[in-house]
């Protein structure tokens, strides 16, 4: 005969009241089983963001004074009717670019090592505050270059100096595009540095102990498991 199902033997079990459960959701936490994110919020990001781009922008006066104090100057000379380069077949004029370019690719990678150190975490506000720093540092440096380098005003310079009197060009940027030099290696660095070296997310945490799929019953006409039909 088939052994009788009794109250002791019930067909499935029900769900415990001891299985553990998810903690509770702290106030503000909006990660699931009561984590938070990592990090501060935007507000702060903002702040940060924008302390780092004065600083670096700021960073900028050392360059231009370098740039200044390395490049090669360009000689003119004034037989008093106009003013000529003295060496027509020079390179100076090149120079000069090539030395704004390698001290702010310097600069860009020295910013973008310092920044990544001081805020490992990253974030776009961060980038956004480096890049506007970075742009904002080369042309501060491309200015100050100017404003502390040789007279601007060639002609009033010739004539006060007089017929013959070889003198130097005011500091000068042919290639426009130079200025990007800084912000593309500070870009570049940081954002190398914080996809192999920076914070990785957490991996997705697994359901908690206790949340199973519930027992469905036995199929349609056939036995619970473990309660096969026995002979008398």
């Amino acid at each position: 005969m088939t052994a009788p199902l009794t109250p002791s033997q019930p067909p499935h079990h029900e769900p415990s009241n001891d299985t553990w459960q998810a903690p509770a959701q702290t106030s503000g936490a909006t990660a699931p089983y009561g984590y938070e994110e990592d990090g501060p919020g935007m507000k702060t990001e903002v702040r940060e963001a924008a302390v780092i781009a004065v600083a670096v922008a700021v960073s900028g006066v050392l360059l231009g004074l370098l740039w200044m104090w390395l490049a090669p100057r360009v000689p003119l000379i004034s037989d008093g009717k106009a003013v000529y380069l003295k060496d027509t077949e020079g390179e100076q004029a090149i120079g000069v670019d090539g030395t704004f370019t390698l001290l702010a690719l310097a600069f860009g990678v020295v910013c973008g090592v310092v920044v990544f150190l001081l805020r490992k975490r990253g974030g776009l506000p961060l980038v956004v505050g480096l890049a506007l720093g970075s742009l904002g540092g080369a042309l501060l440096a491309w200015r100050v270059g100017i404003w502390v380098g040789p007279e601007t005003d060639v002609v009033a310079h010739a004539v006060a100096l007089g017929k013959g009197v070889v003198f130097d060009a005011p500091m000068e940027i042919k290639a426009k595009g130079v200025l990007l030099a800084w912000p593309v290696a500070a870009l570049a660095v940081h954002l190398g540095l914080t996809a192999l070296f920076g914070p990785r997310d957490p991996e997705p945490y697994p359901a908690p102990y206790g949340e199973q799929t519930p027992y469905e019953g036995p199929r349609s006409g056939g036995h619970p498991e473990g309660m096969g039909s026995q002979g008398s």
